[in-house]
């Protein structure tokens, strides 16, 4: 995919009046550039505030939020899968909106290597979603299979843009590869890559499996950060 066909595909939020508040960092000489640049910005990021506030364990909760307003794949008694959970923010919100702590409500797996704290709702997984026992172990946590996969994984900066890419690239196959597994008939998944798009041959491969397949930068990634969300809907399954 283009540039710019990238640009024409990425969908345009609703604009909205910014977060505002914060604290300035006032003392700390003895940290490094780096830290006190990054303490800065935690401290001034009105969404770091608010997901405090909210009892949310990371501002990333809110990209999952303003992706699921405007898209609606979270719904009551939902069956959900979250890869690469931890600290949980995500699975938080889909906790939420699924009413999985509800009688009745939906049911959530977050699954990830790291240790990830309880989260009142979900079943909290420690294992490795590419094991070729993650599928089964997923579908009997939820009872059945899944109707969105989430994934908001990314790899560890490298300093090199040309690698980080195609180790980003590779996490959206295998969760693309994993979902195929899981997803109910007209499931949903969204997954994090870099901005310029998903790769040709993986967005034919999407689009072959999904109905929609979307980009999306929601409105708490900050402008800086090169992560865009693909969106995609109404899983089909693969044709042989």
């Amino acid at each position: 995919m283009s540039v710019e066909d990238f640009s024409r595909d990425v969908v345009s939020f609703a604009k909205q009046p910014a977060m505002s508040g914060g604290s300035r960092l006032t003392s700390g000489k003895k940290r490094t550039v780096s830290s006190r640049r990054w303490l800065e910005r935690q401290l001034s990021d009105p969404y770091v505030a608010e997901a405090h506030r909210r009892g949310f364990r990371s501002r990333a909760a809110f990209k999952l939020i303003e992706i699921d307003d405007r898209f609606r794949l979270l719904r009551p008694g939902g069956r959900v899968v979250d890869l690469g959970a931890a600290p949980g923010g995500w699975t938080q919100v889909a906790v939420q909106r699924t009413q999985a702590a509800k009688p009745g409500g939906g049911r959530v797996v977050a699954i990830d290597l790291l240790e990830t704290a309880a989260i009142a709702g979900a079943t909290v997984l420690t294992v490795d979603f590419l094991d070729e026992a993650a599928p089964a172990l997923i579908r009997e946590a939820l009872r059945g299979p899944a109707d969105v996969v989430l994934s908001d994984m990314a790899p560890q900066s490298s300093g090199h843009p040309d690698v980080d890419h195609l180790r980003i690239v590779a996490l959206v196959e295998a969760a693309v590869e994993f979902a195929v597994e899981v997803l109910a008939p007209q499931g949903a998944l969204v997954a994090k890559v870099w901005q310029g798009g998903t790769e040709a041959r993986l967005l034919a491969t999407m689009k072959k499996a999904f109905g929609s397949v979307r980009h999306a930068k929601p409105p708490s990634s900050r402008a800086e950060s090169a992560e865009v969300y693909v969106v995609a809907t109404g899983f089909r399954g693969m044709s042989r």
